[in-house]
């Protein structure tokens, strides 16, 4: 079995006066604190949650 692409993504800055969807998005990555990094599978809707709050997120 071939191993999957993936993503490792950082909160850099905070989520308090965002939109609510945009927090939502947050919630889905499963990033819950500042300075957090999760490895996340390269998928479509990975990669749209990320595009939609980039300005909150640093991408590897």
């Amino acid at each position: 079995m071939a191993k999957s692409k993936t993503v490792k993504v950082t909160l850099v800055r905070s989520p308090i006066s965002s939109q609510p969807k945009h927090k939502l998005c947050l919630k889905g990555l499963g990033i819950r604190r500042m300075h957090q990094t999760v490895e996340l599978e390269d998928t479509p809707a990975v990669r749209g949650m990320i595009n939609k709050i980039s300005y909150m997120l640093s991408v590897e």
